[in-house]
């Protein structure tokens, strides 16, 4: 699919991000800058990274690389938690620029809340302040409860653009959905397809992927975009990413969304991180 015919959402700070994003977890060093720029020579325009999956650099080098102006991109990196005060966090959004070689940001996300050390307040108001300094378009977080939302509107007036989040249909959390929605939140998906092993399996993705004539991971992906979800997925391989990208010339039905949401379980997390209790650092 041409870049130019992927939808796109709109953020409630009047920017847009592509339905689709190319995740990077995993995918570094000069192999994943080849990756990363096949992804970009396939369509993808929204690159999601992180600090803490070492991909910066790479994701910098494919854009680079590809001849492309910036400005046609859509470039997402996240905050660690070891970072969280206020001066730390502003100048890892500066060491996050120097590592792609990009004077800003698209989007920047707060990667965990980490309730228990319970800095994320301050580190949502570094964020609006980089943002303020032109490093950042568009400011968001990941992992993020309906409590921490409200915690850090209520403490500074600005809401999120982007809450970055585990869903997939083992886990497809219903209720984070509506509490995004209600706030004027884009939710993004994080591991939108599980860990690829059990969901691809499932009697009812394969049965609506032969009806359709495409492939387990692609039906998932469409289930997410009918729910109003941004999906990022991670794609290596060429056909992954050709794949994905072939997503909005068939339409579930509204009783399949229903069926393939019915998959989901009380245990559904892929490793099990309660954004709670969890604890980013090792």
């Amino acid at each position: 699919m041409n870049n130019n015919t992927v939808p796109v959402y709109n953020l409630n700070d009047g920017h847009i991000l592509p339905q689709i994003a190319l995740g990077t977890y995993q995918i570094r060093g000069m192999q994943g800058v080849d990756q990363i720029l096949a992804a970009i020579q396939t369509g993808y325009r929204l690159i999601d990274t992180s600090t803490n999956y070492d991909s910066e650099g790479a994701v910098g080098e494919a854009i680079r690389r590809s001849g492309i102006p910036r400005s046609s991109f859509y470039v997402t990196s996240k905050l660690p938690g070891q970072y969280h005060h206020r001066e730390d966090a502003l100048k890892m959004i500066e060491e996050t620029l120097l590592r792609l070689r990009l004077d800003y940001l698209d989007l920047y996300l707060i990667h965990w809340p980490l309730p228990k050390r319970d800095n994320y307040v301050e580190a949502w108001t570094a964020l609006i302040e980089a943002q303020k300094r032109g490093l950042i378009r568009s400011i968001g977080v990941s992992n993020f409860e309906a409590a921490h939302l409200d915690r850090i509107i209520e403490a500074t007036g600005v809401t999120p653009a982007v809450n970055q989040n585990e869903i997939h249909p083992y886990w497809i959390q219903n209720s984070l959905l509506q509490a995004n929605k209600d706030r004027g939140i884009v939710t993004e998906a994080w591991s939108p397809l599980g860990r690829g092993i059990g969901e691809l399996k499932e009697p009812i993705i394969l049965e609506l992927a032969e009806k359709y004539h495409k492939n387990a991971g692609q039906i998932i992906l469409r289930w997410h975009l009918q729910r109003g979800v941004l999906p990022v997925p991670k794609a290596g391989s060429l056909q992954h990413q050709r794949d994905n990208l072939a997503l909005w010339n068939f339409e579930l039905t509204a009783d399949e969304v229903i069926a393939i949401s019915s998959l989901t379980k009380v245990d559904g997390r892929v490793d099990n991180q309660d954004p709670n209790t969890y604890e980013e650092f090792n």
